[in-house]
């Protein structure tokens, strides 16, 4: 069993867009929006720990399967796209929500948002997507090899077959649409920052944070029930995704272009204060 060179191709295509966006948003917005690398970095570890650790943790303790191996809540559709989307929504945006707080000192422009979306979409898309498609390439070019007797004993026998299975079976495509997806998402996971942030810096804007909860909930419903099966067609899924990263690029430039000006009158303000005092 070999895979496909098309397959080769489209993986390690999907590794350089999600490796490579996040360092082109950054470096190409730098400069415009004044932006500093540290909320990008906070940003990242926000994700992490938000993201893969506490709210998996969740998961763990309410998604455990049965002694059968049955996740009870997949018996219940509704409630289980409802506990997965909201969970997402609650735990990344009160990541931002945090994380802002912690910024507000020191990094107050909209360069602020824009950095800390680009690290908290870019550690996404590089754990989930170009870490995982790196390694579909190192396995596929072992198995195209047959390399796969350097692999560890642990990788052999039944999970190796599992794995080459997986790559060979997969229709090449679908290791392009992983790369495509990371764009949208990280277009969404910037201008989700931006709406938070505005919440955040914006005096009297508050509901701004629920309402990016609600938001994260909405884009993250057809993924949700994808996985429960009553919807299978993926390019049906990303194309919704790719409409919700466009309405959301237009609120986010919406937003700055109605909020930026109270944030500046208010930087304005304090200056005037501290000079006073």
């Amino acid at each position: 069993m070999q895979v496909s060179s098309l397959s080769m191709i489209f993986m390690a295509v999907s590794a350089i867009i999600s490796i490579g966006v996040p360092i082109f948003l950054f470096l190409f917005f730098r400069k415009r929006f004044s932006m500093s690398a540290i909320p990008m970095l906070v940003g990242a570890v926000a994700f992490v720990v938000f993201a893969l650790i506490l709210e998996r943790s969740i998961h763990i303790l309410v998604l455990r399967p049965s002694p059968t191996g049955e996740i009870a809540l997949k018996n219940q559709p509704l409630l289980y796209v409802l506990y997965g989307v909201f969970m997402a929504g609650i735990f990344e945006e009160t990541a931002r929500f945090l994380s802002f707080y912690l910024l507000k000192k020191k990094y107050n422009g909209i360069g602020t948002g824009i950095s800390y979306g680009i690290g908290h979409g870019g550690v996404e898309a590089v754990i989930l997507a170009g870490v995982a498609m790196i390694s579909n390439l190192v396995f596929s070019m072992m198995i195209n090899s047959g390399a796969t007797a350097l692999l560890p004993e642990a990788i052999q026998g039944e999970v190796l077959g599992k794995i080459t299975t997986a790559l060979t079976d997969t229709a090449p495509y679908m290791f392009l649409i992983s790369g495509i997806e990371r764009i949208f998402a990280i277009a969404i996971q910037v201008s989700l920052s931006i709406i938070v942030f505005y919440s955040v810096f914006c005096k009297g804007k508050w509901w701004l944070f629920p309402l990016a909860i609600l938001i994260h909930a909405i884009v993250d419903c057809p993924a949700a029930i994808m996985q429960t099966g009553v919807i299978k067609n993926v390019f049906l899924v990303e194309g919704l995704a790719g409409v919700s990263a466009l309405l959301l690029i237009y609120l986010a430039v919406f937003m700055f272009k109605k909020f930026n000006h109270n944030i500046i009158n208010s930087q304005a303000l304090n200056v005037l204060q501290e000079n006073k005092e």
